[in-house]
């Protein structure tokens, strides 16, 4: 099996290191200011990154959105430059092999500080809502619902960003108050197009798109915000295969579901406790995660990567 790429450790400024990816600011040749994501192979659960990683995780993931930002790039500007380390200045031949197809070089921006969420289905924090108050973020639903069940219209549903820990449910008219009416409205619009549009063509490819989370940066040359961060991703959204759907408990899915299972068996045996450090994954795990992600790749997108 192939060695994760973990860690990286590149000659820029301001590197910033989440749980996944690692993040750089650099200048380009035109001296436009610049922002490098680098997709490693890091693999979290329950806010914790494991000891080892999905190797190819990191290029699968980048190539998906860079897919996603290919289609959309009609209907919406986005943040991404390009996703060849060639363009990236001050790298030897090394690190550009090393990178290759899990980086992208992205416009700066400034964050708006809500994370979009759309739900077509009713399930993760939705369906928890759902069950204590019969509302979603505010939104009354039908009673008799059962978890995973198809929603009559997809909701908008924003988050407040937050630095550390979960992003927290919020209403609109709360995010009114952060961002103003005008933008939250915009937000939604946009939102539940991109949704709609990609839903539809995952559904004709067998796959379900439960939900999906999205980020929005505004840069002082634009009137509307860009679309940045990740896509259309199994880390940024639920894709079930539609073959297996069967509402009333939780579905298969194409993401690091794998990985909870197993660590679910490790916390029952009491063998850890949802804290950092976080266990070592087996090969068995981590070969099944891996082909779930490239199967959701290779779905999604028609092509396959060596």
């Amino acid at each position: 099996m192939n060695e994760a790429v973990l860690e990286t450790n590149l000659d820029f400024p301001n590197k910033r290191r989440g749980k996944v990816r690692d993040l750089y600011e650099l200048t380009l040749e035109n001296g436009e200011e610049a922002l490098l994501i680098v997709a490693t192979d890091r693999v979290s659960a329950f806010d914790v990154v494991m000891a080892n990683g999905l190797p190819g995780k990191g290029v699968l993931l980048t190539q998906i959105s860079k897919f996603w930002f290919e289609m959309f790039s009609g209907d919406f500007d986005h943040h991404l430059i390009s996703t060849d380390a060639a363009d990236v200045p001050g790298l030897d031949a090394a690190q550009r092999s090393a990178l290759d197809g899990r980086i992208m070089l992205c416009r700066k921006t400034t964050v708006v500080p809500i994370e979009c969420i759309a739900r077509g289905y009713i399930t993760g924090s939705g369906w928890k809502d759902y069950q204590a108050t019969g509302s979603v973020c505010g939104i009354p639903l039908p009673a008799g619902l059962r978890n995973s069940d198809r929603l009559e219209e997809p909701l908008f549903t924003p988050s407040t960003k937050a630095a550390t820990g979960h992003d927290e449910n919020i209403s609109f008219e709360q995010g009114v108050d952060i961002v103003g009416r005008q933008r939250m409205e915009w937000l939604g619009e946009a939102t539940l197009h991109l949704y709609g549009k990609a839903r539809d063509y995952a559904l004709e490819r067998g796959i379900i798109l439960a939900d999906t989370k999205f980020e929005f940066g505004t840069r002082p040359d634009r009137d509307e915000p860009l679309l940045i961060d990740e896509i259309f991703t199994p880390d940024s959204s639920r894709f079930w295969p539609a073959d297996r759907w069967q509402p009333g408990g939780e579905q298969p899915s194409f993401d690091k579901q794998v990985v909870r299972n197993y660590l679910e068996t490790v916390v029952a045996a009491g063998e850890w406790d949802k804290t950092p450090p976080g266990p070592r994954l087996p090969d068995e795990v981590v070969e099944k995660s891996v082909a779930r992600y490239r199967e959701a790749y290779e779905r999604l997108t028609g092509a396959s990567l060596s």
